[in-house]
């Protein structure tokens, strides 16, 4: 029965786009008028499919808040496994319901995020800190993870970036956490072999930039008629905006019949983009610790985070930093403008472990002029923080050796380091 009424609709459906149709071809006979509606009905049947029509019968986009209510668990390999199964996660649970089953991945994606953070506090012993430090009761607010010696330790700290997109303190690549394990996707194997080797850690939460709260009918009233516009230009864009909003709206009851409410974004204070909170991070606590070597990972995004706090910090970066171990950076010091003096202590102080085919450690040639590149030993971008892993503290060890005996470290095969004093 149900088959029966799927094949109705779509029969229906049909027909009413064969109805659009022969209104177009009627209408393209006609004047500048009737050519306007036939652009409108061209611009509607463009979004239209019936994948989407069939979505009208959409389930309610209400899912779990526990893993245990996904019936997944982590298993003792740190694993995402079904718990009568005993398979890994299944993104496609209702074949014809692409955007559902999106849904349903984002909404276990949440959930893992609290996870990680709850692994950090437990596992790691982590103490959470809210940001900004001075935060009032209302406002927005953010926060890192701290070890109880981040501060105090006098000998080294361990700061942690991760890239851009849905990640948040703790976890490389969500991606990885769900189908791969919790050591490739997250950074508590970096956070507990560094607490063993004597580090503080800090852990920095740089995509966590505002709070989303629902508007009311008030706000988005005003959203839409606050402008400074003249009074012509605004009314012949208001008309533009009904015009569309009728076809999107028309389109939207099939599309997407659970219409999700409208939100607005309250930004937190100085931390209100990746770049703010590294410079804030630096300023209220980095700068601040004893200790003597301070080492950072940052991993895409987090690279270009932190080299634009070098360039806003320069002197203090310099006088405070030992080594730096990026992964897969999407850093650039063209775009970024990076001056002489940073590129050079980035040549002596950085390595860049990139996406490649080669194996791990195995020179990569760049055509920039900052830091070496190294093979991560994986071609895939999210995997290669987990890839270079030992590595990078055999890097960091090395650092801490040549700043001792005054010699820079070699985090790269001798055989094949590339000469950057040539470029």
């Amino acid at each position: 029965m149900i088959v029966l009424q799927r094949l109705m609709y779509i029969y229906l459906s049909i027909l009413n786009l064969l109805t659009v149709w022969v209104m177009m071809a009627q209408l393209q006979q006609g004047g500048p008028d009737e050519k306007e509606k036939t652009t409108a009905l061209k611009d509607l049947l463009s979004r239209i499919d019936l994948d989407e029509l069939m979505k009208k019968d959409e389930p309610p986009l209400e899912f779990p808040d526990t893993l245990e209510g996904f019936e997944y668990i982590f298993n003792e390999k740190g694993q995402l496994r079904h718990i009568k199964t005993g398979e890994p996660f299944v993104f496609n649970y209702r074949e014809d319901l692409h955007r559902w089953n999106q849904k349903r991945y984002e909404a276990l994606g949440e959930i893992i995020t609290k996870y990680v953070y709850e692994l950090l506090q437990t596992e790691c012993h982590l103490k959470k800190v809210t940001l900004p430090v001075d935060a009032t009761e209302s406002e927005p607010k953010s926060f890192i993870f701290m070890s109880e010696d981040a501060l105090t330790n006098p000998d080294k700290l361990l700061v942690l970036i991760h890239g851009n997109g849905v990640v948040r303190a703790g976890q490389w690549a969500r991606r990885l956490i769900i189908n791969e394990d919790l050591d490739s996707g997250t950074q508590i194997p970096y956070i507990k072999r560094a607490i063993e080797e004597g580090y503080g850690v800090i852990v920095l939460n740089p995509n966590e930039n505002y709070i989303e709260v629902e508007k009311t009918k008030a706000q988005v009233q005003l959203s839409s008629d606050s402008s400074d516009e003249p009074a012509e230009k605004r009314e012949r864009k208001d008309k533009i905006q009904k015009e569309t909003k009728k076809r999107r709206d028309f389109y939207e009851k099939y599309r997407n019949p659970q219409k999700e409410k409208e939100t607005m974004q309250m930004y937190i204070r100085d931390n209100g983009s990746p770049e703010e909170h590294a410079i804030y991070v630096w300023d209220h606590f980095i700068s601040q610790s004893a200790a003597e070597n301070v080492f950072f990972v940052a991993h895409s995004y987090g690279g270009l985070a932190f080299v634009e706090l070098m360039i806003q910090r320069e002197a203090e970066v310099k006088n405070k930093v030992t080594a730096v171990a990026l992964t897969d950076s999407v850093h650039n010091v063209w775009h970024q403008e990076v001056g002489k003096s940073i590129r050079e202590w980035m040549r002596e102080n950085c390595c860049n472990w990139v996406s490649s085919s080669e194996p791990l450690d195995t020179s990569v040639e760049s055509m920039l002029p900052d830091c070496p590149r190294v093979s991560a030993g994986t071609e895939r971008h999210e995997l290669t923080s987990w890839k270079s892993f030992p590595s990078i503290f055999k890097f960091f060890s090395e650092a801490v050796e040549a700043k001792n005996s005054a010699v820079k470290p070699t985090p790269m095969r001798r055989s094949n380091r590339i000469k950057y004093e040539e470029l």
